[in-house]
């Protein structure tokens, strides 16, 4: 499995800020090429800004299942509400924050 950076409190990748049943993914950040469990991880670490993938970049593999370690691409991730491997289900609130990892079709730039 990938290293996931961040404030993690335990081996599925959640962390002091998000560490319900369902918050299992590690996200792998444009801007470094390194797994946190979320941008608040990221910034506490980190000390540029947190760049979001293009739609053009979705087929990159870019969130980690902290419960088996898949890989998802980020169109696979958009996709589902659970890991494609071990079925682990997925938070649906991270969607709140998806415009900030990942830019939206709405938000691309010409």
């Amino acid at each position: 499995m990938p290293e996931v950076y961040g404030n993690t409190i335990d081996e599925q990748t959640r962390c002091i800020h998000y560490h319900s049943a369902e918050d299992i993914i590690a996200i792998k950040f444009k801007c470094c090429g390194k797994y946190y469990p979320c941008y608040r991880c990221h910034d506490d670490k980190e000390a540029h800004t947190v760049i979001p993938w293009e739609t053009n970049q979705y087929d990159e593999y870019a969130i980690l299942c902290g419960v088996c370690g898949r890989e998802h691409t980020i169109s696979e991730y958009k996709n589902t509400d659970r890991c494609l491997q071990c079925s682990s289900e997925f938070n649906a609130g991270c969607k709140l924050h998806h415009h900030i990892y990942f830019e939206e079709n709405n938000n691309r730039k010409p």
